[in-house]
């Protein structure tokens, strides 16, 4: 398992560089604009760094979708079910090196926007000010909402999971389309469908399982498990048609 993990890192590396280079450019033009009291560059590093974290977690989610279709439509890519390896062990690789990337990404930028409200804090002072503006429009959304990390980290790991579950739902659309709609007619909007189909099916049993729940924190962890169940269902369907449907 670790040798298909280790192979399928290095198929989306060049996607983790582009992100790497692009989020340390940004981080650059942030830093100089906050310690030379550049102004329009200090802006275009708060405005671009948050919508660079969002673009990057769903890349890393979507470049191992665009993987598997390649592998599973091309010859060069199709190999890979010659060799000695249950499609089991080599969608789990995917799974599992996607699953990681896709949290040490979202961790990364967590601890990356931390420090630079620290030295934006540490360099313009004020903290109280801004904390406080923060926590009065938080409160202005919802009065149960509150600015602290036990909230940050459960809405963090809310938004990933569920990120997760999408990308799972996108294998699975991906393994119909290649095993058992393969050649007929509208078969890439059939695959889509599947995938909303499905996204939407993990959102209603998220609505199911947090109806009553009125603690915020627990209806993110709440559905973040739901999401994480769906997750390896879909895992386990999507390995399944391959194991059986597909001709390796």
């Amino acid at each position: 398992m670790a040798k298909l993990m280790k192979y399928e890192f290095r198929k989306t590396l060049m996607v983790k560089m582009v992100i790497l280079g692009l989020t340390a450019l940004l981080e650059i033009v942030y830093l100089i604009g906050l310690w030379c009291k550049q102004e329009d560059m200090l802006g275009i590093g708060v405005a671009l760094l948050p919508l660079t974290a969002f673009g990057s977690i769903m890349v890393t989610g979507l470049a191992s979708v665009v993987i598997l279709h390649r592998d599973m439509n091309t010859k060069q890519g199709y190999m890979l079910f010659m060799t000695p390896n249950s499609c089991y062990r080599i969608l789990g690789a995917k799974v599992l090196e996607n699953g990681l990337s896709i949290l040490l990404t979202g961790a990364c930028f967590f601890a990356l926007g931390a420090l630079d409200i620290t030295l934006l804090v540490a360099k313009q002072g004020q903290l109280q000010e801004l904390l406080d503006a923060i926590r009065s429009f938080i409160t202005s959304i919802d009065t149960r909402l509150a600015l602290d990390f036990p909230m940050l980290a459960s809405f963090t790991v809310n938004m990933l999971l569920n990120w997760f579950s999408v990308v799972t739902a996108c294998y699975l659309g991906v393994a119909i389309s290649a095993a058992l709609l393969n050649g007929k007619k509208l078969n890439g909007l059939i695959s889509f469908l599947i995938i909303v189909l499905l996204s939407s099916l993990v959102s209603w049993l998220q609505r199911l399982a947090t109806g009553t729940i009125v603690d915020f924190k627990t209806t993110f962890l709440v559905d973040a498990a739901v999401a994480f169940a769906c997750a390896v269902v879909m895992y386990f369907a999507t390995a399944q048609i391959m194991e059986h449907k597909l001709s390796v």
